[in-house]
């Protein structure tokens, strides 16, 4: 049968979501990272998930949320991803989820799992990448920041396998930008308190 791992990158939570700072205080992006952070790993319920990191305090909630915790030697999104996906290849871990954790409506991540090959999901921008399936021994090489959906879709179309672009409109929701809020709070001002 084949083993299935969920690997999450994962932000201190006091730094996280930094983009938000004209719409949210320093405490209310922590608490809405940490709060997105939850809801992705309770999405996953009943998978094997692990969360890469480099902060304690981010290393202790993913223990208390049930969580594995790999930690990451080194700083950044694309070296987390790397990192966790070399350690679940040692694991014989047959594919892998990467998902982010700022994903505003994560409920629809397992059901990733039903396409072969590689799975992209992008954001309502059609720009960076939310959710990647890969077969850890792919050799994928991951390149997150603007414009990553362009450049995995075409690292994907390299490896000769089944590429699958999924457009689901509640994972293409991640919150990086103010207007992002809107999305999911229509009716928020610029404190991050509903009106």
């Amino acid at each position: 049968m084949e083993s299935r791992a969920v690997l999450i990158p994962v932000k201190a939570f006091d730094a996280a979501k930094g983009r938000l700072a004209p719409a949210l205080d320093h405490d209310a992006r922590a608490a809405l990272a940490r709060s997105l952070a939850d809801a992705v790993v309770a999405a996953c319920a009943g998978l094997d998930v692990f969360v890469v990191c480099e902060d304690h305090a981010v290393a202790a909630w993913a223990r208390h949320a049930g969580a594995a915790v790999l930690a990451n030697p080194e700083p950044g999104l694309n070296a987390a991803v790397r990192h966790g996906i070399a350690a679940l290849a040692r694991r014989k871990v047959d594919r892998v989820l990467i998902a982010h954790a700022d994903l505003a409506t994560p409920t629809t991540l397992p059901d990733l799992f039903a396409h072969d090959g590689i799975v992209l999901v992008p954001d309502r921008r059609l720009d960076g990448t939310n959710a990647i399936v890969v077969p850890p021994g792919a050799g994928f090489s991951f390149s997150y920041g603007p414009g990553s959906f362009a450049r995995h879709l075409s690292e994907a179309d390299r490896l000769g396998l089944a590429v699958h672009v999924v457009r689901d409109v509640a994972l293409a929701l991640d919150l990086d930008e103010p207007d992002d809020l809107s999305m999911i709070h229509p009716t928020a001002d610029r404190s991050g308190a509903a009106s």
